[in-house]
């Protein structure tokens, strides 16, 4: 079920069945690493998403353990490069991260860590709906510039802590997002990020969503561990 490359920098290449398919993922595991944050990306974003690959490296240095992968394969990302179809399929985006997940409780690497969600954008509306399919397993949950919107009626079953960060510029998502927030049964929070726009790109506006990311799974995935981000 996995192919395994090591890299210098502890990233290794890995193959995940998912939902009868072969997703492509990056998997770092830090020394003593206690939890793992499951990225769940959308609109069109693959594993290789600067953004996410940032947020990914601050994680690893307080030894939280990262897999990113893509949730289409190359042959459906064709498919969405001329149809911009599958990137809103968040059925099937949930399903791929259901898949994901089972994978990293059944790996020997990850089967003994703690399991959080950072979804963007559309990915953020399957981390929350595949949530809701592995309740005990999925202990966290942050969004980024997410639509959690597009998870529907299943926003009220998610049991998961969710944090939701917005831009301060991004003034629809910031509707949706509070939209969404009111329909969460679960601990929750909305963090809007000054000046920020959809992707985040203004002088620091990244850095504050890797510290509240950081913050948010140390809380919830590590809660007997002290953490120092800057």
């Amino acid at each position: 079920m996995e192919r395994t490359t090591e890299s210098k920098d502890r990233e290794n290449l890995v193959a995940v069945t998912a939902d009868s398919v072969q997703l492509q993922g990056n998997l770092a595991l830090p020394v003593n690493a206690r939890a793992v944050v499951l990225f769940a990306h959308g609109s069109g974003s693959s594993r290789f998403s600067p953004r996410n690959r940032y947020v990914a490296g601050v994680l690893q240095q307080v030894k939280l353990a990262t897999l990113l992968i893509d949730l289409l394969t190359p042959e459906e990302e064709e498919i969405d490069i001329r149809t911009r179809h599958l990137r809103f399929d968040i059925g099937l985006l949930a399903e791929r991260l259901v898949g994901a997940t089972d994978w990293l409780l059944q790996n020997p690497a990850t089967g003994r860590l703690q399991i959080g969600y950072f979804g963007a954008s559309t990915g953020s509306a399957a981390a929350l709906l595949a949530a809701t399919e592995r309740p005990n397993a999925v202990k966290a949950i942050v969004s980024r510039g997410g639509r959690p919107d597009l998870a529907g009626s299943a926003l009220s079953r998610v049991q998961a802590p969710t944090l939701l960060i917005v831009g301060g510029h991004d003034f629809p998502v910031i509707e949706m997002n509070r939209s969404a927030l009111a329909q969460l049964r679960t601990e929750k929070q909305l963090e809007i990020v000054p000046g920020a726009t959809h992707l985040f790109e203004e002088p620091g506006a990244l850095e504050t969503v890797a510290r509240l990311a950081s913050q948010w799974f140390h809380r919830y995935l590590m809660p007997t561990s002290s953490l120092s981000v800057h």
